[in-house]
């Protein structure tokens, strides 16, 4: 069953929510010497999974997101085979390339990039069924859908590490539970980035993922792959985000409405209220479906989330994956001026919009 959520964008009432530079509860060990970043970019999980078959990948999209991923980390144009990363025995043809293969492999400047992932099909149902989401750690059926929610996105995880690696981009899979990420009422509250900022220095790609994690008040919940991408966007200030979704972009209805209108730029204002800058809408009432089994908050949490890292003065890209669209996305293309022939949404901080009109 699905619930309709209908927000005034702009009139929207904001989540009551530490701020996270000034809670005691918060610890952010490792800021201090982190590198400079080119892009954070958000692996939706209905992108890379089908939603609605548990635990099922969208093997060509994750394909070609990968492949997409390695085209936008290229520092010169290339047309070098690539050895890639996987020598694992479950590929069924066991070939390692050499140490000439991978002199001879495209460079990559893959340290400008972090990668987070949504659930999709994978942890979603274990967390809902069980209620992990909601606490309660104490109870044998909220432990043990604990263990099983984590066992449904690590492997996720690891497939998705695989495909990067099968492209020769060197990734490397972190897990927000495992490096000791916590929450405070459903807020992160203690997330050490040391390691994360050591592997982006040492030339890796991390790859996190939305998990289940220690709740400091409520004993557990799920920390989702949009509340991590919007910490790590605080932390690191990349240049852009982009949010690869299995749709355009955001439109004024569900998109499978006949007159769904595809939103191409929003301006959020310095109190966090939102406006449709293009195209020029009657109203900017926007209504958006959250399935029954999605305990993140789907589409609506990934709009509060990108218009939150956008205050912060980067831009934020959300489109669909494995698409021309996402590809001028993840290089950096979409700047200042949104092309006419690109398809997506941008979300920018107000005073950047005004100085592009």
């Amino acid at each position: 069953m699905e619930q309709q959520k209908s927000m005034e964008m702009g009139k929207q009432q904001k989540q009551q929510q530490p701020e996270e530079e000034e809670s005691s509860h918060y610890n952010r060990g490792g800021v201090n010497n982190l590198p400079p970043l080119r892009c954070i970019v958000k692996l939706g999980g209905a992108a890379i999974t089908y939603k609605h078959e548990i635990e099922m990948i969208n093997e060509e999209n994750l394909r070609t997101v990968s492949s997409q991923l390695r085209q936008a980390m290229m520092t010169e144009s290339s047309s070098a085979k690539v050895s890639g990363m996987d020598w694992s025995k479950g590929l069924g043809n066991l070939e390692v390339p050499t140490a000439d293969d991978f002199e001879k492999n495209p460079m990559l400047n893959a340290g400008n990039f972090v990668i987070v992932h949504g659930a999709g099909s994978f942890g979603h149902f274990q967390a809902s069924r069980s209620g992990v989401h909601k606490g309660g750690l104490q109870l044998p059926f909220v432990k043990a859908g604990f263990v099983a929610t984590r066992i449904s996105v690590t492997s996720l995880n690891l497939e998705i590490v695989r495909a990067l690696a099968q492209e020769g981009i060197p990734s490397v899979g972190m897990s927000p539970f495992a490096c000791g990420w916590s929450t405070w009422e459903r807020n992160i509250a203690h997330a050490d980035i040391s390691q994360l900022s050591k592997t982006i220095d040492s030339g890796f790609v991390p790859v996190l993922h939305g998990d289940a994690v220690f709740d400091d008040l409520q004993g557990c919940t799920i920390l989702s792959g949009d509340l991590i991408i919007r910490h790590l966007a605080q932390l690191l200030r990349p240049k852009y985000v982009v949010f690869l979704t299995d749709v355009l972009g955001v439109y004024d209805r569900p998109p499978q409405d006949s007159n769904a209108v595809l939103l191409r730029e929003i301006a959020v204002g310095e109190d966090g209220s939102w406006s449709i800058v293009k195209p020029i809408l009657e109203t900017n009432k926007v209504e958006i479906t959250v399935a029954s089994h999605d305990t993140t908050g789907g589409m609506a949490t990934k709009i509060s989330e990108a218009a939150m890292i956008a205050k912060l003065g980067i831009d934020v890209y959300i489109v669909k994956a494995g698409t021309s669209h996402s590809l001028r996305a993840l290089t950096g293309e979409i700047t200042r001026s949104i092309p006419d022939d690109w398809l997506g949404t941008v979300i920018r901080f107000s005073k950047q919009t005004n100085a592009t009109d």
